[in-house]
């Protein structure tokens, strides 16, 4: 399949997945269990309402979800008894197989809700969507349980073709289209059939997600799509549209940061693969400027993509699941 193929069979509009009904009958034929992931730190303003929207339409209405858990960074506003108090079941990360230590990233959430839930898909849905909408989830989960050779599902927002002035461009936010896209252009070319790489949203099956590293910060994405590329071929690999996402936007230094930590991830992974040679010990550092009283100083933030190791490889991990290596 080339590329322009795989853009046609394998990018699909929410729309398609309309009758809930018949998805969750397919979904119970089939004996699937569904988890949802909120990985949260201090997201009060907008927790409650996903928590609201998405147990009163699919796990009352549409017995979709079997669970909906909040996987939480350790956040010190209201978060977590807000998610509790709307029924969401709420997890300090660290309390997660302490054992291994605590890490600090959002990688780190998604890679112990692998442990923690018990879904055969997860789906992680980022939790500060202003306009979330049961799309969010049934849209991921839904070529999952209709397309058995699709095993990771990507979300992206904002429609990317059809206009009513013609073509226009279309594709991912700053990180990704300053960054990502070109690394996916030069080394990885397949990949830049993804429309948002970097989209916090996406559901995958478990047998997947228990195979593959997680690091623990900013490149967990970038990462995840190499390692199920390398592993399973694009045929596993759909997006979804999903229209409009709508949710705060960083300032540049923040991206700045963002760049620095997936940049590292992905030298780390190309290395690994064998599509670069051998790098030399990178720094942790970023460093970035600031101006005070016309003078300009220098700031180092430390920003380490440490890695999880693939799930599977924990014994806690197969004891719990019954799973081998």
């Amino acid at each position: 399949m080339n590329l322009n193929e795989w853009i046609h069979s394998n990018t699909i509009h929410h729309s398609q997945f309309w009758d809930l009904k018949k998805l969750v009958e397919e979904k119970q034929r089939q004996g699937l269990k569904i988890s949802l992931c909120l990985p949260t730190l201090n997201e009060e303003k907008t927790i409650g309402k996903e928590i609201v929207m998405f147990k009163s339409e699919l796990v009352d209405r549409y017995p979709l979800l079997d669970e909906i858990a909040v996987i939480d960074s350790g956040s010190t506003d209201r978060t977590r008894d807000i998610a509790a108090t709307f029924g969401a079941d709420v997890y300090l990360s660290a309390d997660i197989l302490p054992q291994y230590g605590e890490k600090k990233g959002k990688g780190e959430n998604l890679w112990k809700a692998v442990y923690q839930l018990t879904g055969d898909i997860i789906v992680y849905v980022d939790a500060d969507i202003k306009n979330i909408h049961p799309r969010f989830a049934y849209g991921l989960v839904a070529p999952l349980i209709y397309r058995p050779e699709v095993h990771y599902v990507k979300a992206f927002y904002d429609r990317p073709l059809a206009f009513s002035q013609g073509v226009r461009p279309s594709g991912g936010g700053r990180v990704t289209e300053i960054l990502v896209r070109p690394l996916f252009s030069l080394f990885f070319p397949d990949l830049t059939g993804l429309v948002q790489p970097l989209s916090g949203e996406y559901a995958v099956r478990r047998e997947v997600l228990d195979k593959i590293p997680f690091p623990i910060g900013y490149g967990v994405e970038t990462s995840h799509l190499i390692d199920v590329y390398e592993k399973w071929g694009m045929e596993a690999i759909a997006q979804v549209d999903l229209d409009q996402r709508v949710h705060r936007n960083q300032e540049t230094r923040a991206l700045g940061k963002m760049a620095f930590g997936i940049l590292r991830a992905f030298l780390v992974r190309a290395e690994a693969l064998g599509v670069i040679g051998k790098l030399p010990e990178l720094s942790t550092f970023l460093r970035q400027f600031q101006v005070s009283n016309a003078n300009f100083e220098q700031i180092a933030y430390e920003i380490v993509e440490e890695e999880r190791p693939p799930m599977i490889e924990l014994p806690e991990y197969r004891e719990k699941f019954g799973v081998a290596l």
